[in-house]
């Protein structure tokens, strides 16, 4: 195995540390040990060490060797999903801030890879053996959310976004990325990576070269600029009610349009393009001046999240009639638009090289398509045979909730899935439980109660330890299910702020968060030193890891009928029972955040004793009555042998 670009690193970092920088730099103590604060260190002595121990590393076997395939890789994998920019993101000079701006030794405060290579060693002792990355590549200049920009806003689909390189090393962000790659695999772990193929920066590279890639809207009369008042389309009432009509019956044929006055602000691709910092602007052969159209939200036809000004919807199809942007153009294909005649082939043949050329150069395991929902059929199908011809167990994971057999058939081995959309109420957590019992599971779904996108688990809720509370039991019970456990970074540490105005938000949330201050595009970071005044779940989800390993087989089988939910005298407590050949599994959570619990279940034993696995309290059975008295959130995973 490879570790060039690591020993590069390491050489680096040697230099730097001859020069004794002075050690009034500030790293998480939790990185290091189970504890909040922080430590005072040599940032590059402090890397030094890591990289140091991890590059003499003998090559693990975290993950099976290679050769196993992508569905069952994908369904044993512990995931971390990492926003580098953020995830890494630290104060490191006590300011109070963290800063875009490199410090005086030359170190970033914002997240980069060789934070993220330090964090391994704290994710390896969780349980971690695949990191998940949101996009690290580098994301448009202009109309930028934030002051970063969105990582959606893809510059150029090959660079990697230079924030996310240390200044002081003077290396590339492409050869940090190198190294970091080298480092997960030396530590056993994999790395599947996500891809935007719907969309890309108002200003990409490609837009100069390839102008009939885009949407463009006419500009302003007076002066040439972007239209103030563009946004989507809006439909009455009766319309809304058809549209949802056609589309819940999967018939897309001559699905409503938006009005005339909408479809008729967009225009022919331009002759001439300028891009500066501030605007991409175009002029036609007739001298009319244009835009770029910037990107909204695509479903639901009414949806209110805030636009994504930096991002712009790439046109994959080529037909007069359809040159506008709305959810029949660019997600629910009219079915006259959506024929092999009208596919922008130099566009597709693009967008099917990309994930290779990270295959070849950097050895990724797997991508997760970002809005693979919104791309058409035979292009998601090129994208996913073109990948699996460089590696036959190369894995792909979609954005989809519903982990139905036809994401299967496209290819995918694992979907996002449900589960954060029900955390809130056991009555629907059942419901779900009891919809996937009767049909089985086909494609393995993220068992997480947020994502980027999502509210977190602690969203809204009022008191420390009531988020701990309700995380602990969210993993717990998602730690039982033959579903792929998924720590959505932060979550460990109980962490509230959202990094995204996106899904299940209320007018409230957005009043509260000022979109361009979130983490997704600005500086912004975790509380790392304080965990947001709890104690770290780090031990819990370790014990938790360490279980679902013991009891694997059990735990996978996703078949019809693989879960009971055994009655509990309280609404509040939730038990499941994995039943295996010779012993069951037997998982009791609090859902209740706030307050203790009580409340029984009935065995057909007269009298036994239970040891949970995870505190190692014993708890007896009387009279064919387990008594329970449970903690906000707390979680019991009992072992109970199969009576002959």
């Amino acid at each position: 195995m490879s570790t060039d670009h690591l020993t590069t690193l390491l050489d680096a970092l040697n230099t730097l540390r001859a020069r004794r920088l002075s050690p009034s730099y500030q790293i998480p103590a939790l990185w290091d040990e189970n504890r909040t604060g922080t430590n005072t260190v040599d940032p590059a002595g402090y890397y030094s060490d890591i990289v140091s121990t991890i590059v003499t590393m003998e090559p693990t076997t975290g993950y099976s060797s290679p050769g196993t395939s992508a569905d069952e890789w994908s369904q044993k994998s512990i995931v971390y999903n990492l926003f580098v920019r953020l995830t890494t993101a630290f104060d490191h000079n006590g300011d109070g801030t963290i800063s875009d701006r490199t410090l005086v030794n030359g170190f970033r405060e914002t997240g980069t890879f060789l934070k993220s290579i330090a964090l391994l060693p704290y994710l390896k002792r969780m349980g971690i053996d695949t990191v998940y990355l949101l996009p690290v590549t580098e994301p448009g200049r202009c109309q930028r959310k934030g002051s970063l920009g969105s990582p959606y806003a893809v510059r150029n689909p090959y660079r990697i976004d230079p924030l996310l390189s240390e200044p002081a090393l003077e290396l590339t962000a492409e050869k940090e990325f190198s190294a970091f790659m080298e480092a997960t695999k030396l530590m056993g772990m994999r790395v599947v990576l996500e891809f935007v193929f719907r969309t890309s920066a108002v200003d990409s590279d490609w837009v100069k070269e390839h102008p009939d890639w885009y949407y463009w809207l006419l500009a302003d009369r007076n002066s040439g600029s972007h239209p103030g008042s563009y946004a989507s389309p809006v439909f009455d009432q009766d319309t809304l009610n058809k549209i949802y009509e056609q589309v819940d019956k999967h018939d897309f044929t001559n699905l409503p349009e938006p009005d005339t006055t909408f479809r008729q602000r967009f225009t022919v691709s331009p002759e001439k393009v300028i891009v500066t910092d501030t605007e991409v602007s175009g002029v036609g052969y007739d001298g009319k001046k244009s835009v770029v159209a910037s990107a909204f939200s695509d479903w639901p036809p009414d949806d209110q999240q805030p636009p994504w000004t930096d991002v712009a919807y790439l046109k994959l199809h080529n037909h007069d009639e359809f040159n506008y942007i709305a959810y029949n153009t660019i997600r629910m294909y009219d079915t006259e638009l959506d024929q092999p005649g009208y596919a922008n082939t130099e566009l597709w043949n693009t967008l099917c090289d990309i994930i290779p050329f990270f295959q070849n150069r950097y050895s990724i395991h797997g991508a997760m398509i970002d809005m693979g929902h919104a791309l058409p059929p035979a292009l998601k199908k090129s994208i996913v045979e073109k990948a699996r011809k460089n590696d036959p167990d190369f894995a792909f994971w979609d954005e989809n909730f519903d982990p139905s057999p036809t994401i299967k058939d496209e290819g995918f081995n694992a979907v996002f899935g449900s589960l954060p959309f029900v955390i809130k109420d056991p009555v629907f957590i059942r419901g779900l439980l009891n919809f996937l019992n009767k049909t089985g599971i086909a494609v393995p779904f993220f068992g997480t109660g947020e994502s980027h996108n999502t509210p977190r688990v602690c969203h809204n809720l009022e008191g420390n330890a009531v988020c701990g509370n309700r995380a602990r039991f969210i993993f717990g019970l998602a730690c039982m299910l033959p579903a792929i456990p998924f720590i959505h970074s932060g979550m460990e540490i109980c962490e509230a702020k959202p990094v995204n105005l996106g899904l299940n938000f209320t007018d409230k949330d957005r009043e509260k968060w000022k979109t361009d201050t979130l983490p997704l595009f600005s500086p912004g970071g975790y509380d790392w030193a304080g965990c947001n005044g709890e104690e770290p779940l780090t031990a819990f989800i370790a014990k938790m890891l360490s279980l679902r390993k013991t009891y694997e087989t059990i735990i996978l089988n996703g078949k019809p009928g693989f879960l009971s939910l055994p009655f509990v005298s309280s609404p509040d407590l939730m038990a499941i029972m994995r039943k295996g050949e010779e012993r069951n599994l037997l998982f009791i959570g609090n859902s209740n955040c706030k307050n203790n619990t009580s409340g029984y279940m009935e065995f057909l034993q007269k009298s036994f004793t239970l040891k949970d696995m995870i505190s190692g309290n014993l708890f007896s059975v009387d009279e064919q009555r387990l008594q329970l008295e449970m903690k906000p959130g707390e979680c019991l995973v009992f072992d109970i042998p199969v009576q002959p």
